[in-house]
C-alpha cells in the first residue's frame, strides 16, 4: 500500500516546528522512563512521550510522579497526564510546563482497571462532556500545545473517537492520537487501523495512529488505512528503543544503519546504568527487569547465545555487577561459549 503524501515537514505540532520523523514512541506506563526516551530520541524518534503521570500526585509532589515526568535531555519534552478532575489536571499541566514540557498530552486511552475505575483514562470516553472539560482546563492552564490520546471508544457499541476528536480540537487540542482498539479489547485482537479514518474525516488536524506497529511495513499500511500523519510505536520498541527511529527513517526514504550486537549491548548497558542512576539501585534493578528481559530476547534474535542461566541471573539478581555480567554474556557469543 502507498502511504499518504504527508511528510513530517507538512504537519507541525509545535508552533512552526515539525517532528523530524513520522514515527513516535508511545507513552507506556512502567516502560517509557526518561532513559528509554533519551535513547529513542537519540536514534531518531520524532517524539517521545513520558509514562502516564497522575495529575494530583504530580501536583502534590510525589517522587514517583516527578521521575515519570522527568524530561532532561529530551527535546521536545512531552508529558502525558492522567486524571478526571479539571482542577488537578490544569494544575498538573501548569507544573509540567513550568518544568520544561513543550507539549502536554491528556490520557484518554489507558484501559487499566485501576485507572478506569477512577474515571480516568479510557473511562473518559464514556462521558465526552467531562472529557472536553479536561481538555479546556489544560488548554486554559498552559501556553504550550495540548494533545489527546484516546482509543476507538469504550466498546464496539460506542466507537465515539471521531466525536471526541472533533470536540477536543474545537476546544484547543493541537493533535489527536488514536489507538485502534476499544477499551474493552485491552490489547487483544488486532488494531483496526481502518477505523481511525473516521477520525481523519473530522478535520485537517495532526493525527497519529497507534497499535500493532512492529516494522516499516506495518507503519506504511497503518498510514494508508488510517489517513494519519504519523504512527506511534509502543510495545515493539521494548528492548529495541532504536526501532522507532528506524521506522521513521524508512518512511522518509532514508537508510538507517543496522546496529550490531556490540552496539545493541552498549544501548542495553547504558539503559540499565541510567536507571540505576535515576532511581537508585534498590528501585532501579527491579524497574529495569522488563527492559532487560526484552533486551535478552533481542540479543538472541540478533545472534547472541541463548543461555537460560545468564537470563535467570539477569532477571533475578539485585547485584548490578552480576546483572551486567549476565547481560554481557547474552550479547556476546564468544563470552558465552567460553563460560560454557
Amino acid at each position: 500500500m502507498e502511504v499518504a503524501s504527508n511528510s513530517s515537514a507538512d504537519v507541525a505540532i509545535l508552533p512552526d516546528v515539525a517532528p523530524v520523523s513520522r514515527a513516535f514512541l508511545a507513552p507506556m506506563s512502567g516502560v517509557t522512563d526518561i532513559v528509554m526516551r533519551r535513547i529513542a530520541a537519540r536514534h531518531g524518534a520524532g517524539l517521545v512521550v513520558s509514562e502516564m503521570v497522575a495529575s494530583d500526585e504530580f501536583v502534590r509532589g510525589s517522587e514517583e510522579a516527578r521521575i515519570r515526568a522527568e524530561g532532561a535531555g529530551v527535546s521536545p519534552h512531552v508529558v502525558q497526564l492522567a486524571g478526571c478532575d479539571p482542577h488537578w489536571l490544569g494544575e498538573a499541566a501548569r507544573l509540567a510546563e513550568a518544568n520544561g514540557a513543550a507539549i502536554v498530552d491528556i490520557n484518554m486511552g489507558c484501559p487499566a482497571k485501576k485507572v478506569t475505575g477512577g474515571w480516568a483514562g479510557s473511562a473518559l470516553m464514556r462521558d465526552l462532556d467531562h472529557a472536553i472539560g479536561l481538555v479546556e482546563a489544560a488548554v486554559k492552564a498552559v501556553s504550550v500545545p495540548v494533545t489527546v490520546k484516546m482509543r476507538l471508544g469504550w466498546d464496539d457499541a460506542s466507537r465515539n473517537a471521531p466525536e471526541l476528536a472533533r470536540r477536543a480540537v474545537a476546544s484547543g487540542a493541537s493533535m489527536i492520537t488514536v489507538h485502534g482498539r476499544t477499551r474493552q479489547q485491552f490489547y487483544k485482537g488486532v488494531a483496526d487501523w481502518g477505523a481511525i479514518r473516521a477520525v481523519r474525516e473530522q478535520g485537517d488536524f495532526p493525527l497519529v495512529a497507534n497499535g500493532d506497529i512492529h516494522d516499516e511495513d506495518d507503519a506504511r499500511n497503518c498510514l494508508a488505512q488510517s489517513g494519519a500523519d504519523f504512527v506511534m510505536v509502543g510495545r515493539a520498541a521494548l528492548g529495541r528503543p532504536w526501532l522507532v527511529g528506524e521506522i521513521g527513517a524508512a518512511l522518509a526514504g532514508r537508510a538507517s544503519p543496522q546496529l550490531g550486537l556490540g552496539q545493541k549491548f552498549a544501548i542495553a548497558r547504558d539503559h540499565y546504568e541510567g536507571l540505576l542512576s535515576l532511581m537508585g539501585v534498590a528501585h532501579g534493578v527491579r524497574h529495569a527487569r522488563k527492559h532487560l528481559a526484552a533486551y535478552a530476547d533481542e540479543a538472541v534474535a540478533s545472534g547472541g547465545m541463548p543461555d537460560p542461566e545468564q537470563r535467570r541471573a539477569l532477571l533475578t539478581s539485585d547485584d548490578p555487577h552480576l546483572v551486567l555480567g549476565a547481560l554481557t554474556r547474552l550479547f556476546s557469543p564468544e563470552l558465552s561459549r567460553a563460560a560454557a
